[in-house]
């Protein structure tokens, strides 16, 4: 098991001039080597600010060149990123802010307003962070005395994001260290991914498929990233052309619209140079329906990967095998990196092609729900992580 910072340190050490982030809005990048600077400084400034090891630092920004800083740089110091989500109502955006302590908030021009407005309501002191497109955050002035720099243990709590809320108000996924690294380290298995792979990162940091499957898994790997502000359909190719991805992590909206408008692209799919590094894409966050997949096979000539997984599992716990393996559609797939079972109501394992409800078990898996110990209790049987969804074993 390891932590962020120790992610970030052996890739410094050991491959500090290759290219991490790209950021095309801001037309820059970012190398190992700089990363482990712009985290540091990240650490030093809430050392200054007195932010104290484990503390929230929450942040609402969109996807971009100091996000990535910001999104890594609290973690790797000892503290708690909590994304909050720049779509939600205002009404999940107040309990977020309120119910995780968060005693910092990074903010962007875009949602500044938005944030007063949350800020005045929660009933505690927050100090707010600016930060702009170009320059970057405007830190405060140092406190009277700051913070030790601390390096987190792989058992610290490193992200704190909440879910969709879909049942009522969102619960607090507290994922530590090592669950964050194996999320990173299960898409890394599951896609066979290396040094040589590059992400589009089109999916927000606020949620946990851009967070772990996009983020981590690229920085467990030693690879690179792609990262636009935000997703664009008419963009996406051109990215994937113009700086060599080989893979995207993308949603069944997403690859709706991108076959919708595959007539007004300038590449001949299959067989196009430009797109020749591009070696698969995956679905994840909701079912993808059997003829959709088939017709991106069809259109775009990748594969299209589908896979599953969750908040509380720091993204994935299963995926189709890449090919020439085979898949199969409709499936989930194989687990990576965890175990799964499918169980019946007496919590024993239903025979193949029975439906049961699905339960994992793994370093991925979060730790507790924050400030919420009924929901832990009810979530976890015998060490095993009880999802929301049911499923059937494949024979």
């Amino acid at each position: 098991m390891t932590t962020v910072r120790e992610l970030v340190e052996r890739h410094a050490a050991n491959q500090g001039e290759s290219t991490f982030l790209i950021a095309p809005d801001v037309g820059r990048e970012l190398s190992f080597g700089e990363l482990r600077s712009a985290v540091d400084h990240v650490g030093e400034r809430l050392d200054a600010m007195g932010v104290a090891p484990g503390e929230k630092v929450a942040f609402l920004l969109n996807n971009g060149y100091w996000t990535m800083q910001l999104f890594l740089g609290v973690m790797a110091s000892g503290r708690v990123i909590v994304p909050l989500n720049a779509v939600a109502g205002k009404t999940q955006l107040a309990h977020v802010l309120g119910h995780s302590d968060a005693a910092v908030v990074l903010v962007s021009a875009e949602y500044r307003a938005t944030l007063g407005e949350l800020v005045r309501d929660v009933g505690r002191p927050i100090t707010v962070v600016d930060v702009d497109d170009v320059e970057g955050p405007r830190w405060p002035a140092p406190a009277a005395s700051g913070t030790v720099p601390v390096s987190p243990s792989a058992g610290d709590p490193a992200l704190l994001l909440y879910t969709s809320g879909s049942t009522g108000l969102p619960k607090g996924a507290v994922l530590p260290h090592r669950a964050v690294c194996a999320g990173g380290d299960n898409v890394v298995l599951a896609h066979q991914l290396d040094r040589d792979d590059r992400a589009l990162c089109v999916l927000p940091v606020y949620h946990i498929n851009g967070a772990i499957v996009t983020v981590m898994a690229p920085l467990a790997s030693g690879s690179s990233v792609v990262m636009p502000t935000r997703f664009s359909v008419s963009a996406f190719w051109s990215l994937v052309a113009d700086h060599r991805c080989t893979w995207a992590s993308i949603v069944p909206t997403i690859i709706k619209y991108l076959l919708d408008r595959a007539d007004k692209e300038p590449y001949d799919f299959g067989s196009d140079e430009r797109l020749s590094a591009f070696r698969f894409a995956r679905s994840a966050s909701a079912p993808l329906a059997a003829a959709t997949l088939e017709e991106w096979e069809r259109v775009f000539k990748v594969p299209m990967i589908e896979t599953i997984g969750l908040t509380e599992t720091a993204a994935t716990i299963a995926s189709n095998p890449l090919p020439p393996r085979p898949h199969k559609v409709g499936s989930v797939g194989l687990e990576w990196g965890n175990e799964l079972r499918v169980v019946d109501d007496d919590g024993k394992d239903c025979p193949p092609n029975v439906a049961g409800e699905l339960v994992v078990r793994g370093d991925n898996v979060l730790d507790h729900y924050y400030k919420n110990e009924e929901a832990t209790r009810g979530a976890f049987v015998d060490g095993w992580f009880t999802c929301t969804f049911r499923a059937a074993s494949r024979s």
